[in-house]
């Protein structure tokens, strides 16, 4: 076995200890890895191992450090965001070391999972946008549900924010997103689309 295919297993034992499980009894955590990978596979058709190790490393125990761990507001949810995205990328970094990766290419892994390099990056836009299509395709209507209070116009500025950070051919992807009435309903005001 090889030192990516080692960082692959080392990867999802972690996952798996995600305390949260899905209705088949897997960890949530090795959902949203797979989810996250195959869109980077059909993001980049050609995705290296190590991309896809990254992709896989997106939200890394992040079970382990709860929104509730921080005070309510904007600026403490993005300190939290902050927070996560400096473990998650130090711990894949320490995974694929343990598994044999180089340690170059362990570091461009935390640089990508680390958010680092938004829009100039080609592997960290890939990720983010996989983890937006996800988001749009898997997770929106539960997001939505859990925030009803919110007033409409707050859901389409999360959506306004979320299209601008994907690149032009994530975006492109997720107008072919198949979503529920209400959803399609927001993103289509959300783009001003006539």
């Amino acid at each position: 076995m090889d030192a990516h295919a080692r960082a692959r297993q080392l990867i999802d034992a972690a996952h798996s200890a995600d305390p949260v499980r899905a209705a088949d009894g897997r960890a949530a955590e090795l959902i949203y890895a797979d989810r996250v990978e195959a869109w980077v596979a059909r993001l980049v058709p050609d995705a290296p191992p190590l991309l896809r190790l990254a992709a896989r490393s997106q939200h890394l125990e992040r079970w382990s450090v709860p929104r509730a761990s921080f005070p309510e507001g904007k600026a403490a949810y993005l300190a939290w965001r902050r927070s996560l995205y400096t473990k998650q990328a130090e711990r894949a970094r320490a995974l694929l070391l343990a598994a044999g990766v180089s340690a170059d290419e362990a570091a461009e892994v935390a640089i990508w999972v680390s958010k680092t390099g938004l829009k100039t990056n080609a592997g960290t836009q890939a990720l983010e946008d996989a983890a937006c299509l996800v988001f749009l395709e898997n997770e929106i209507s539960a997001f939505a549900a859990q925030h009803a209070h919110y007033p409409r116009e707050k859901f389409i500025e999360i959506l306004r924010k979320t299209w601008r950070k994907m690149s032009p051919a994530a975006q492109t992807f997720a107008l072919a997103l198949e979503l529920p009435p209400t959803i399609a309903a927001l993103v289509h005001d959300a783009l001003g689309a006539p």
